[in-house]
């Protein structure tokens, strides 16, 4: 059983170098704090172990064509195509905002999205956690293959946790890429549309390649 977790923690780090997920972790988080950024991570690793935890399940009882599974993958797509489409929107409509003020003694950049001045933590996690659990979909398949290779090991809640460990280590470190990025280059409102139409811009063109290949 030991083995078989260290092959699920496995794929789990090599499932999350994914171009598509590490565009989705950026999207959510440029222009977040070490905290926000940190939780989102962990909440689109969990979002994603979940999804992938449950249609395995459901395929142990139910097995369908791998053509249908495959519709996994379209789904990822079109997700990360619409996260770099709305990044792009939110730059050409002018809706990211960025204040610079004090916390405490130091100077805090607070970057927004809309007209108005606000804070949308929860919706932001609740977003993390429902758009890593749609992109889970995409890896239902490699999860197959590789359960295969444990010679009919139940899936239960153990491997799952396997999983999400290694898909955290990835997002964790890719998090802290982002966060270098939000304390160097994020210090004029011009900085920050720049890195949000690259980021954007990077998401579709992920999407598309994987719709293409």
């Amino acid at each position: 059983m030991e083995v078989g977790l260290i092959l699920i923690f496995w794929y789990g780090v090599l499932h999350a170098f994914g171009p598509d997920h590490l565009a989705a972790i950026a999207d959510f988080s440029i222009g977040k704090d070490t905290r926000k950024t940190m939780l989102i991570t962990l909440l689109f690793a969990v979002g994603h172990g979940a999804t992938l935890f449950l249609f395995v399940k459901v395929l142990e009882y139910y097995p369908i064509a791998e053509s249908i599974s495959g519709y996994g993958d379209l789904v990822s797509s079109m997700v990360i195509i619409g996260m770099g489409a709305y990044l792009l929107f939110l730059v050409s409509t002018d809706r990211i905002q960025l204040r610079l003020h004090r916390h405490n003694g130091k100077e805090h950049t607070h970057i927004w999205f809309g007209k108005n001045h606000s804070h949308e933590d929860k919706a932001v996690r609740a977003s993390a956690f429902s758009i890593g659990a749609l992109m889970g979909m995409g890896g239902v398949r490699g999860m197959l293959v590789t359960l295969s290779m444990l010679g009919g090991e139940t899936i239960n809640l153990t491997i799952v946790l396997a999983f999400i460990a290694g898909v955290t280590v990835v997002f964790s470190s890719f998090g802290l890429v982002i966060l270098y990025i939000n304390s160097h280059f994020l210090s004029s409102k011009a900085n920050v549309r720049k890195v949000f139409a690259t980021a954007g811009l990077l998401s579709v063109g992920v999407g598309i390649n994987m719709l293409l290949f």
